[in-house]
């Protein structure tokens, strides 16, 4: 059986990554810290967190997989992307869906969630 392995728990509720085999899977995430403030600089609050997640996990953004973004106003996209393509750094891009979706924590305007292979 393989071990499944996970971080950065929130007890009874999420974890924040979870390892299973050569897969890693992220939990959504938002940027609290900067709640209120643009898209823009929430996402590069957001690619900062996902680093380090990944980096728990041993693997980094040259091996994503698949990308799910949701965004509170889709006309938002375009912002998003830039701070997206800047944090990709030449990156190959994963797969990717981008919704607009109504998101629990208030004042956050996006959420991200990664699937990379270590």
């Amino acid at each position: 059986m393989t071990e499944i392995k996970k971080f950065h728990e929130i007890p009874d509720l999420l974890s924040g990554v979870v390892v299973h085999g050569n897969t890693v899977y992220t939990a959504g995430r938002v940027s609290k810290a900067k709640a209120g403030e643009s898209v823009k600089v929430q996402a590069y609050d957001i690619f900062k967190t996902l680093d380090a997640d990944l980096a728990a996990a041993g693997t980094d953004k040259t091996k994503l997989l698949q990308a799910s973004i949701w965004l509170t106003d889709i006309s938002k996209i375009k912002e998003f992307n830039e701070a997206w393509a800047e944090w990709l750094d030449g990156c190959k891009p994963p797969a990717r869906a981008a919704v607009e979706a109504p998101l629990v924590t208030a004042g956050c305007y996006v959420e991200v969630m990664l699937v990379a292979a270590i």
